[in-house]
């Protein structure tokens, strides 16, 4: 069985949002996935678009992607590569999938001169932890992440 990892395309847009649901039906979250197809294409593949995305396929199927950004940080001086969201369907999990769609990440950040190769994971998600300890990823449990969004943002950026 054949893993390959291409970049997303505009077309993708369906299958993208489509694991997105995926996922946050896994992480609990399915409430919060208000992204259409359209915000995906838009997010995604507009000129500018400062995310990108990249399709894993297994025989020439999809089985799983990963969205990502750069960062910056300051303490390096370099750039970064943040990993929003990386997803293997759960049949499809324990055939090397996911090992090779983050070391094709990490080339990814190589390339780039990237500093740092960063991703987030919640606490409760022991399969995923132990995986990525596997590879040699650390956690970095003295940062705390914080966030706004909705409201809050848009009353913060407003002054109130």
């Amino acid at each position: 069985m054949t893993i390959e990892i291409r970049p997303a395309t505009p077309s993708d847009a369906p299958q993208i949002l489509a694991f997105i649901t995926e996922l946050a039906d896994f992480e609990r979250a399915r409430h919060e996935v208000i992204a259409s197809v359209a915000d995906i294409e838009r997010s995604l593949f507009s000129e500018g678009a400062t995310a990108h995305g990249l399709i894993c396929l297994r025989d020439g199927l999809p089985i799983g992607f990963a969205v990502f950004f750069f960062s910056y940080s300051t303490w390096l001086g370099s750039n970064c590569l943040y990993l929003e969201d990386l997803y293997i369907t759960p049949e499809q999990r324990g055939g090397g999938a996911g090992k090779t769609l983050l070391r094709h990440l990490a080339k990814i950040a190589c390339a780039n001169d990237c500093g740092r190769f960063e991703w987030s994971v919640l606490d409760w998600n022991k399969p995923a932890i132990e995986f990525y300890k596997s590879l040699g990823a650390q956690p970095q449990e003295e940062w705390v992440r914080y966030r706004m969004d909705g409201v809050v943002l848009r009353d913060f950026a407003a002054g109130n």
